[in-house]
């Protein structure tokens, strides 16, 4: 035993005997009156690095949001970060839980775990949104309508095609199903659909159906990159559904992986494709069926 933890012990025993251990008004009507949920209908799941403003300037926003819960997920910030968001995150429904550079693969599906919500809203550190929570309060409602329905995106809903170069690479493109070239909804488009994948961020999860069938974001995958394309193509084999509307984000600054992981994106880029290709190349035809006649 180090010579720190030993005094440590022998000031705890003093205290105890001395009964100075006790904290004034620790009671039950204490706990019950910062009113934790049990039952949260909605998590809002942050992934951040180094972001800890942008996130802070979230958090009222979804503060207003009724029943619900926040989890940020602070993975390998510098500790101003932490420590501000430590000190912003104060609710009973409010947690912060630090990893080390695990990246996004990893830390959603573990706090997939952790997070109470029967719908979670997947989020980066640099999503912002106006209009109160009306993007909230949408998600639930398509939820609610298509109870087959485990995985709604806010943001773009893209169809993968698999391709083998004349090299022998094993790769996929993706084309937008919902968005035009300057990024908004092309015309005539309706403000909810079915497609094949959608992207972060918010991505959407019901909890229940996640937990029930498709169990975790798969860590082949990991650390990032093309691990919610997976899931989303995995959705339609397992007969549930994907879906997209319009969240009307915008952005606080440059996206978390894009800013800090130029390099490294393009290395999982090329780790991740060709798997994804190997997993669904052959299941194309049939997903697209599935959504035609979703």
């Amino acid at each position: 035993m180090g010579i720190s933890l030993y005094i440590d012990k022998v000031r705890l025993a003093v205290l105890k005997r001395l009964g100075k251990t006790k904290k004034s008004g620790r009671t039950y009507a204490a706990w019950a009156a910062k009113g934790h949920l049990k039952e949260p209908l909605v998590t809002f799941l942050i992934q951040s690095h180094d972001k800890s403003l942008q996130v802070c300037h979230v958090l009222p926003k979804l503060r207003t949001f009724p029943r619900s819960e926040i989890v940020v997920i602070d993975d390998g910030s510098s500790l101003e970060h932490t420590a501000r968001l430590a000190r912003e995150l104060t609710g009973a429904n409010e947690f912060l839980v630090r990893a080390n550079d695990l990246y996004e693969n990893i830390t959603y599906d573990k706090c997939l775990r952790f997070c109470n919500g029967r719908y979670v809203a997947l989020l980066q550190d640099d999503d912002d949104f106006a209009d109160g929570m009306k993007w909230a309060e949408t998600a639930v409602r398509l939820f609610q309508a298509h109870p087959d329905m485990a995985i709604l995106g806010g943001f773009d809903g893209r169809k993968v095609h698999f391709v083998r170069k004349e090299n022998g690479e094993r790769t996929y493109q993706s084309e937008s199903m919902v968005l035009d070239g300057e990024g908004r909804p092309k015309a005539g488009q309706p403000d909810f659909r079915f497609v094949m994948t959608v992207n972060r961020a918010p991505m959407w999860l019901d909890r229940k159906l996640f937990l029930q069938h498709l169990h975790h974001i798969d860590y082949r995958f990991a650390p990032f990159q093309s691990d919610d394309y997976e899931l989303c193509l995995r959705a339609w084999t397992k007969n549930l559904k994907v879906g997209w509307y319009d969240a009307h984000f915008t952005s606080l600054a440059a996206g978390g992986m894009r800013l800090w992981n130029n390099a490294f994106t393009k290395e999982m880029t090329a780790r991740n494709a060709p798997l994804l290709y190997d997993l669904y190349q052959q299941r194309e035809t049939d997903i697209m069926r599935l959504i035609e006649e979703a």
